[in-house]
């Protein structure tokens, strides 16, 4: 069997340094190993139209600014195919055959559904129909391309479960079709969420705790020095403080390594030696965020750079994406096909069917 990653975003904004952390490294990590047949990133404007129906705009404006953040951390089309959803009509089949494999009370029950409908309002205003299947949907996705590994965070396992479920099903009525995906959870809870700046436990637009790929210095910088918290009992710089919880030393565990000391900070040689001293007192909260100001610097530089590079050449960005919509057209229509021949509705490719309607009417008929 082929070793196939399905992985994708919501193209609802910028990508920041939360989806670095959390999925844009590893994407390129994974894409660089050799170890994988095929790795394709799906944007996926139709899952995100489901809570986003009265702001199309919003969606499509994206879509490039996402094709853009992919490209400059390092996604190279050549080894990724990185496609549109709505652009795959496979998709839109399947997610309806599966909706019939699926019950209202299931979905219901499922967490990160639940989670998401709290936290959107959605309890208060009416749910819509989309957002309350997608779970479906992204069973859809996984299984058109025939994905048997999926990086997600622990969040979205709920997710995958239901993904596997709708499989298990379908290849018991139907017969040894679909491929059972897995879950591919980040190593460590560094990974699996970065909190905002404000130590939100998540980057959100509209909260304004993000730090995006895009941003420039200045803009990382003022973030940093203006709305990262840190210890609220570190009053002086003689205070002993605390580094649990201390968002700038959560970032610094995201991103520094033992070379950024001897390069920004030399009086340290690792990670923890500085904590040391922040937690006994004498190391001055100003110090920390400017060596974190400087690590994120060193790392967002090359990105913008890259960024600008393709930001010049927006019809070759346009060409990247409909090349590899297109080879993901031809992926989830053989998926489709499958499903369909495993369903016996292939009407038009399987002619037996019809003559097996005919042998009904002469059976009717002697």
């Amino acid at each position: 069997m082929k070793n196939i990653i399905l992985t994708g975003d919501r193209p609802t904004g910028r990508l920041h340094l939360g989806h670095y952390v959390g999925s844009l490294k590893r994407r390129v990590e994974l894409q660089n190993s050799g170890l994988y047949d095929e790795i394709n990133i799906l944007i996926a404007d139709d899952q995100a139209l489901t809570d986003n129906a009265d702001n199309p705009d919003k969606i499509r404006d994206n879509i490039i600014n996402v094709v853009l953040d992919y490209l400059s951390v390092g996604i190279d089309p050549e080894k990724t195919t990185i496609c549109v959803q709505s652009a795959l009509p496979a998709l839109h089949a399947l997610t309806f055959y599966y909706l019939n494999l699926v019950t209202t009370a299931r979905l219901s029950r499922n967490p990160t559904v639940k989670a998401e409908i709290q936290m959107r309002g959605f309890a208060d205003e009416g749910l819509p129909a989309g957002f309350f299947t997608y779970p479906v949907s992204q069973a859809a996705d996984i299984t058109a391309f025939d994905a048997n590994v999926v990086p997600v965070g622990e969040d979205q396992l709920p997710m995958l479960e239901q993904a596997r479920e709708i499989v298990e099903k379908f290849n018991k009525i139907y017969g040894e079709t679909l491929v059972l995906p897995k879950a591919m959870i980040p190593e460590n809870e560094t990974q699996r969420r970065l909190p905002g700046v404000d130590g939100k436990a998540k980057m959100s637009k509209s909260l304004g705790n993000c730090i995006y790929l895009s941003d420039d210095a200045k803009t990382v910088k003022k973030q940093i020095n203006g709305k990262m918290f840190t210890d609220p009992q570190h009053l002086q710089i003689s205070d002993p403080g605390h580094t649990e919880g201390n968002v700038v030393f959560t970032y610094l565990d995201a991103f520094c390594t033992n070379a950024h000391f001897a390069e920004f900070l030399p009086d340290y040689a690792n990670l923890e030696e500085m904590k040391e001293h922040y937690r006994r007192g004498g190391l001055g909260d100003g110090t920390c965020k400017k060596f974190l100001i400087s690590i994120l610097e060193e790392t967002l530089s090359p990105i913008r750079a890259e960024r600008a590079r393709w930001e010049s050449d927006i019809d070759a960005v346009y060409d990247i994406l409909r090349a590899g919509t297109s080879k993901a057209v031809e992926t989830t229509n053989a998926t489709l096909a499958r499903v369909r021949k495993a369903m016996r509705i292939n009407y038009f490719e399987d002619r037996s069917i019809i003559r097996q309607w005919e042998n009904l009417l002469k059976q009717t008929n002697v």
